[in-house]
């Protein structure tokens, strides 16, 4: 019997309960989001899945979702929890047997959580063999407000990521700013670098296959820092598909989605402010 299928009478003290038949569909989607060796990750939980969120500088926020659906037992028992936890230490928890690598191990996972000042519970379960990791809670601090809405979204494109990691890989990463131009009229969608040898840039017109939609409503050009879209890079390898939007104040927001093994769908989402410097600049 493996551990998505037990039941016990001490799952009765948990207000959190999940379990997964394979861990990695787990791990794959938190490595999406892991930046920094000592990442402090705030946890949100509801009956809609896990919202795991980390942030950097006060301009760019990562969530990564995680659907109840992809639970096979997903228990919430209050109406939301939350805390913060290390990042690092779940994710060598997550691939102690080795699921990290696209060649590793697949132990099933059952998640536990007791309320506020209580522990993650982790256990693994693979061919037989058990493991139970305890990891230390903390109190969660309130996480940045973005305050990116639908209704003030300027610019949209939806597309497949293949072009966008080809792109991405070529960046001059010895540019401070990666600038983004979203147009109705030529050249659509470009990708500009300005590094030591010189400017760079990348056009996708909205004529290609790779593009599946595209709603670009006003021309906007903005700036960020490359340093803070790095680590989105991590995410966009492991995704199909990314949402590119831009709202009337400039700020980005790329949603990656990402396929496991079994054919589920999560979403990392990066949000993250124009570079203030540039800006002045102009």
């Amino acid at each position: 019997m493996t551990l998505s299928t037990q039941e016990s009478d001490e799952d009765n003290q948990y207000v959190l309960i999940a379990k997964i038949d394979n861990a990695k569909n787990i791990s794959n989607v938190l490595k999406a989001i892991l930046c920094k060796d000592k990442e402090l990750a705030t946890v949100f939980a509801t009956e809609n899945g896990l919202k795991v969120t980390v942030e950097d500088s006060k301009c760019v926020q990562a969530n990564a979702f995680l659907q109840a659906t992809i639970f096979q037992s997903y228990i919430i028992r209050e109406e939301s929890a939350t805390f913060k936890i290390s990042l690092n230490v779940l994710q060598e928890c997550l691939t102690i047997f080795g699921g990290g690598s696209s060649q590793g191990s697949n132990p099933a996972l059952k998640i536990c959580y007791a309320g506020y000042g209580s522990p993650l519970l982790l256990m693994l379960e693979e061919n037989g063999v058990l493991t139970d990791c305890s990891i230390k809670t903390l109190e969660s601090d309130e996480t940045l407000d973005f305050n990116f809405t639908s209704a003030n979204v300027i610019n949209k494109i939806i597309m497949k990521s293949e072009c966008l990691k080809e792109a991405f890989q070529e960046l001059d990463m010895t540019s401070e700013v990666l600038e983004i131009l979203l147009s109705p009229d030529k050249p659509h969608f470009r990708l500009t670098t300005y590094g030591v040898s010189g400017s760079a840039f990348s056009d996708f017109p909205r004529e290609s296959d790779l593009i599946e939609s595209f709603q670009c409503t006003q021309t906007q050009s903005n700036r960020y820092k490359l340093t803070l879209l790095k680590p989105s890079v991590k995410a966009l390898m492991v995704s199909c598909k990314v949402s590119i939007r831009t709202d009337h104040r400039g700020f980005l927001s790329l949603q990656y989605m990402i396929q496991n093994d079994d054919g589920q769908i999560s979403f990392v989402e990066y949000y993250c402010a124009p570079d203030e410097e540039s800006v002045e600049d102009d």
